[in-house]
């Protein structure tokens, strides 16, 4: 090895990989999150990137699953009064 050949970059280990993350984050959504932040491979403002991504939509998808129990709620109430 000569002084200019460039540093052999160590193997991204499994649970870093993109497919990885991308799999935690549909399974788990924001609990995810600490593995993104460990993730070498990211830069850091990918990872203020993605963080802010994934909170928007757990939120967003928070607010249609309350929209969705409510309007539940309110069919059982109506087959109830019946």
């Amino acid at each position: 090895m000569d002084q200019f050949s460039s540093p052999e970059k160590k193997p991204v280990k499994w649970y870093f990989k993109t497919g990885t993350l991308v799999t935690a984050f549909l399974c788990v959504g924001p609990i995810a999150l600490p593995l993104l932040w460990l993730s070498p491979a990211i830069t850091r403002r990918k990872k203020i990137l993605y963080s802010a991504l994934v909170i928007i939509i757990s939120v967003y998808i928070a607010i249609l699953l309350n929209n969705s129990v409510k309007t539940i709620a309110q069919y059982y109430d109506l087959l109830n009064e019946m």
